[in-house]
């Protein structure tokens, strides 16, 4: 489960908030106990969200914001897709597959994205957008000038700015939704120690090492 407490119907009163609630739940579900929404997901993202109104409205109003944008849907979907698979979120990463399906995607390309710099399924353009976005959220916005010369060969200045600002804006998604546990990453850590079974005594590792 999440979190942080999830906020259930009646004690909504944010118009935008109750209008979500409705066209993703249905108007007579309580999402904070009966889950999931019309996309097949459990809908904690949206209350947990409602937590802050404002914070809601401003995060509502980045997705408007970039499905009007002038960069190609299918770039744009591929910034998104490949900041969830670097940061290690399993919601923004599998959303945005099926939302490059749903915009006629090949398969090929969908299951290549993981180990796109070995791959061959996609044009120059693309292995721009993709070296782009692992160079946003891997390297901290450090963008070779190579990277950002092939970017600057396909696309015009607005396209390329509205790139950065989605591809950021989601690492930022993927970012709040592993730390919040919400969606599909509500999963255990799973990186932990692999404790010796009990009865079992172990030598000191380090002077076995050394062959001391």
């Amino acid at each position: 489960m999440p979190r942080l407490r999830e906020v259930p119907r009646a004690e909504v009163t944010d118009e935008k908030i109750l209008f979500f609630y409705d066209r993703l739940f249905g108007p007579d579900k309580d999402p904070a106990v009966d889950h999931g929404t019309i996309h097949a997901t459990p809908g904690d993202w949206w209350t947990v969200f409602a937590q802050s109104p404002d914070v809601f409205r401003h995060a509502v109003r980045g997705f408007a914001l970039y499905r009007n944008a002038a960069l190609a849907p299918l770039l744009r979907e591929l910034g998104q897709a490949r900041a969830g698979y670097a940061r290690g979120s399993q919601f923004v990463f599998s959303q945005h597959c099926k939302q490059m399906r749903s915009l006629g995607m090949a398969e090929e390309k969908i299951a290549a994205l993981p180990h796109w710099q070995i791959s061959d399924q996609f044009s120059e353009l693309e292995r721009a957008v993709l070296a782009y976005t692992d160079a946003l959220v891997l390297d901290g916005g450090r963008v070779a000038d190579e990277v950002f010369d092939a970017l600057k060969a396909h696309l015009p200045d607005q396209q390329i700015m509205e790139l950065t600002y989605i591809t950021c804006m989601y690492d930022m998604h993927a970012t709040i939704c592993r730390a919040l546990r919400l969606e599909f990453d509500d999963r255990p850590e799973p990186v932990e120690e692999v404790r010796v079974p009990e009865g079992v005594v172990v030598a000191d590792l380090s002077a076995d090492l050394s062959g001391e």
